[in-house]
């Protein structure tokens, strides 16, 4: 009966994912690709601890969905910190043109 339950709650999981990959293809902005990723990388942590529960091995995928966690929060530091430093900044100047600042 357990068991039913955290496959049904494994495959509505996975189910929520799929707008977030419209969000991934679409964008508009980075941004918004980099936090859709950090969203699917967080699911798919817990989708790694219900997987874990259903084999009757908990620590081993506990260990398994931190490592991944970690991970997923440093290449999304990484990725974000990137896309600050070499995206351009602009301003508007008197005469309302817009320069490279």
């Amino acid at each position: 009966m357990m068991e039913t339950f955290f496959i049904c709650a494994g495959i509505a999981l996975l189910l929520m994912m799929a707008p977030v990959f419209y969000r991934i293809i679409v964008g508009p902005t980075a941004i918004d690709r980099i936090v859709a990723v950090n969203v699917i990388g967080t699911k798919t942590a817990v989708l790694l601890i219900i997987i874990g529960v259903i084999f009757d091995n908990v620590a081993m995928f506990v260990d398994f969905a931190l490592a991944y966690a970690l991970l997923n929060f440093i290449g999304s530091l990484a990725a974000a910190r990137y896309f600050n430093k070499t995206r351009p900044v602009y301003s508007a100047d008197a005469a309302g043109e817009e320069k490279v600042s």
